[in-house]
């Protein structure tokens, strides 16, 4: 979503003037830091970060600060950072230019409605397309701060969807992939340019999609356990454009850690839902999201959290140790538990997935898979995606980008796979 959001600034400011990106800080006119506060390291690396830019930046160059960090801490940016120029929070986005030129501009109004604001066109790559289908987030999870950064949940309205991919598909993309904090409540709140026909939920949203010609594969991120109800499974299912990656944020495996944590499911209500896509499609691969040390985590609960691992075998894991972040009611339980502890946690849980990691990865070798090539690597190599979502190399050309092909697997790591087209 932070890509997205920053393939946005910068077609906003090319509606002014022509900008053009730069790896060098000394030669950059603007430097944009675009946040995440979703855990504390990265907010405690933006002022260190602001520091090394205002000492290399060149005379007259302007330092932006965005993003959720930007909506969380507003005007207390500049007040710790005079350097900074401005502020633009992340439901903001579209006022960068109105603030370029305003010094110690703050805009950090969580409220604000984009939802129809037609954003000027940018991507970093014309073969595959981040689309934004919902901005903001209506749950209550007790650990995250999202939604005191990224506001109440709204849909954009269809028509806007589908007029973005259509564009997008025109320009070179086969594929796009949804954005949404939590893509499956789609529908249950629109802002302003939503007509009465909107479709009413997710699963209606990607079969109106899918009808669209030139588009080959649909992905999302990320939908809410809580909302795969079984249509919406059938549809992932059956629709031949929906690519058979799932990410299904676990967060815990305990019931108990998860009604702490408000989440809404159980761990038999999580387990339920990744059976009945195993059930449907045994190829898919599931990835998932998981919070060790949460207050008041004991080690029985995190073995549940070990146990959905080995029931579930996750092809991709973001795991991380619990976060206290400010505004979330977490942060204010007593039994906050030792670092030490929740390092320990961590290792044995990433270890784990590590191994059967291992297993999953080698076992692709001798498999065909489809690949959609878009990425051109150095050496003569081409990269791109299967339908389920890993990585694959392949000796190629750059007359191979925006190919779908067949490719069988040749050799196998835990990042990637190697092949040979067929």
């Amino acid at each position: 979503m932070n890509l997205r959001d920053s393939e946005h600034m910068i077609a906003e400011l090319n509606r002014n003037d022509r900008y053009e990106l730069t790896d060098q800080v000394s030669e950059a006119d603007l430097i944009l830091i675009n946040t995440c506060s979703v855990r504390e390291k990265p907010v405690s690396k933006l002022f260190s970060e602001i520091g090394i830019f205002n000492k290399h930046r060149k005379d007259g160059a302007k330092i932006g600060v965005c993003g959720c960090t930007a909506s969380h801490l507003g005007d207390e940016v500049i007040r710790r950072a005079p350097s900074v120029d401005f502020v633009l929070g992340a439901r903001n986005v579209s006022k960068i230019n109105a603030v370029l030129d305003r010094h110690h501009a703050v805009e950090v109004d969580i409220d604000y409605d984009e939802s129809a604001y037609a954003f000027g066109d940018y991507r970093n790559t014309p073969l595959r397309a981040m689309v934004n289908i919902t901005i903001g987030c209506d749950k209550s999870c007790t650990y995250c701060i999202v939604p005191h950064t990224r506001g109440e949940e709204i849909s954009i309205p269809a028509h806007l969807i589908e007029r973005e991919i259509e564009k997008a598909v025109r320009n070179g993309a086969r594929e796009v992939l949804l954005l949404g904090q939590n893509v499956n409540g789609y529908g249950r709140r629109f802002g302003g340019g939503a007509g009465e026909d909107e479709p009413r939920d997710f699963t209606e949203l990607l079969r109106q999609i899918s009808r669209i010609d030139g588009l080959e594969r649909i992905r999302f991120q990320s939908p809410h356990p809580l909302h795969m109800d079984d249509a919406f499974l059938e549809e992932f299912a059956s629709n031949p454009k929906i690519c058979k990656q799932i990410h299904v944020p676990l967060q815990s495996g305990s019931s108990r850690i998860l009604r702490a944590m408000k989440r809404g499911y159980t761990q038999e209500n999580f387990l339920n839902r990744c059976a009945k896509i195993r059930t449907l499609v045994p190829q898919a691969t599931i990835s998932t999201d998981v919070i060790v040390g949460f207050p008041g985590e004991t080690e029985a609960d995190f073995e549940e959290t070990m146990n959905v691992l080995e029931a579930v075998r996750f092809d991709q894991m973001f795991s991380f140790k619990y976060s206290p972040r400010p505004l979330t009611e977490a942060a204010e339980l007593a039994e906050q538990i030792a670092d030490s502890v929740a390092g320990e946690r961590l290792t044995r849980l990433q270890t784990r997935h590590n191994a059967i990691l291992d297993e999953v990865m080698h076992a692709q070798v001798g498999r065909i898979h489809t690949v959609y090539f878009d990425e051109l690597k150095p050496g003569g190599r081409i990269a791109g995606r299967s339908d389920d979502g890993k990585l694959v190399f392949v000796a190629g050309s750059e007359a191979l980008l925006g190919a779908i092909r067949e490719v069988r697997i040749v050799k196998a790591s835990r990042g990637s796979l190697d092949g040979e087209l067929v």
